[in-house]
C-alpha cells in the first residue's frame, strides 16, 4: 500500500488494528474516535488481538488520556474477549 494515500476505513464502531503498523496506532485510534463522535457513535469496539498484550496496553494507555472517553473495559467473550476493548465515549 502506498503510505502517501489516505485509507478509506468504515466508521461503524468497530476498529480492527490488525492491518495497521504500530507507528500508526495513536493517530488512528484518536482519529477514529473523533469520527465516531461526529457520527454520534458512542460505543466502540477496538480489536487489538490477544498476543502478548503489548498493543492492548498501548491502546488502553491512550484511552486513559482522552477526555472524550467515559470508560473502557475488556470485551465479553461474545465481543472478542481479551483480544478487544469496549470503549464508551462521552455524549456531549
Amino acid at each position: 500500500m502506498d503510505k502517501s494515500e489516505p485509507v478509506d476505513y468504515p466508521i461503524d464502531g468497530i476498529l480492527d488494528l490488525h492491518t495497521f503498523e504500530p507507528s500508526e496506532i495513536n493517530s488512528l485510534v484518536t482519529g477514529y474516535i473523533s469520527e465516531c463522535l461526529k457520527r454520534e457513535i458512542y460505543l466502540i469496539r477496538i480489536i487489538h488481538g490477544k498476543g502478548k498484550g503489548i498493543l492492548k496496553k498501548r491502546v488502553r494507555s491512550l484511552l486513559s488520556d482522552l477526555t472524550c472517553v467515559h470508560s473502557f473495559r475488556t470485551a465479553s467473550e461474545e465481543e472478542g474477549g481479551w483480544g478487544a476493548t469496549i470503549v464508551r465515549l462521552k455524549e456531549e
